[in-house]
């Protein structure tokens, strides 16, 4: 999600939730430390979202593009997930026939391995975006980087039953050379994004339209949220969004790994 000033208690109350984070430093013996599937079910394998016996490296320059090319959108997701909202954004998503990018915290993925499932069983995509949305994290230590990512990745992959997330994105865009290599090579693309909906800010949902139809030039990748306070008006935005996009010819899709 993008920076935005105040109303962070939120992400206070996850810090605190975060029991049993272990702080982790950079190097290869901690990355193979957390390769391998975890136990517990497994949900219905997709094209899109599939269980790993290992991570495979990817491109560490932070991901715009489309995986539909020229006139290909990818819907992203961020914060969640949470019981209230995310699954009436699945409710939207399906009922268009879209397949999104979810981008998790990981205490709110520990705390609701079900709605992750749901997630993943309904063909979408998962990103990690670190345990607790440090917004100035690029600021602190490697170690410190590397635990927010790391642990996220862990707590998203036991939540889906084995699906590894497939991207990385940095809260508020707060990204380092040394937190996109650490990303890549766990094989999590960092990801960005090119329209800011502004949704967070809670505009209404005219605003939210109208910020995605005037941006769009910007590049493929929208940002939307589906947790951190009332979401409704995301949820309406979007019922007016995605058939818009169609209606005007593009195709959505997945950001390139």
């Amino acid at each position: 999600m993008a920076r935005h000033g105040g109303g962070r208690s939120w992400y206070g109350k996850l810090i605190g939730a975060a029991l049993g984070v272990t702080v982790l430093a950079t190097g290869a013996s901690v990355w193979s430390a957390q390769a391998g599937i975890v136990g517990g079910p497994t949900p219905k394998a997709t094209a899109s979202a599939t269980p790993s016996a290992a991570a495979k490296p990817v491109e560490a320059s932070i991901a715009h593009a489309s995986d539909k090319g020229a006139r290909g959108v990818n819907i992203t997701i961020d914060d969640g997930p949470d019981p209230r909202w995310t699954p009436q954004m699945l409710d939207v998503l399906r009922e268009n026939g879209v397949k999104a990018t979810f981008c998790m915290v990981g205490t709110q993925a520990q705390a609701h391995p079900d709605l992750v499932k749901q997630v993943v069983a309904a063909g979408h995509r998962l990103c990690d975006h670190s345990v607790s949305h440090d917004t100035a994290m690029d600021k602190k230590s490697a170690a410190y980087q590397s635990q927010q990512i790391l642990d996220a990745e862990r707590m998203i992959t036991e939540a889906s039953g084995g699906v590894r997330p497939m991207y990385y994105r940095a809260p508020g865009g707060a990204f380092t050379p040394s937190s996109r290599a650490l990303a890549a090579s766990r094989g999590m693309r960092p990801l960005g994004w090119n329209v800011d909906s502004k949704d967070f800010e809670k505009p209404g949902a005219d605003a939210i339209v109208a910020t995605v139809q005037r941006q769009l030039s910007n590049g493929p990748t929208l940002l939307f949220h589906d947790a951190g306070g009332d979401r409704s008006q995301t949820v309406a935005a979007l019922r007016r969004i995605l058939p818009w996009l169609k209606e005007q010819g593009y195709t959505c899709g997945f950001p390139v790994r």
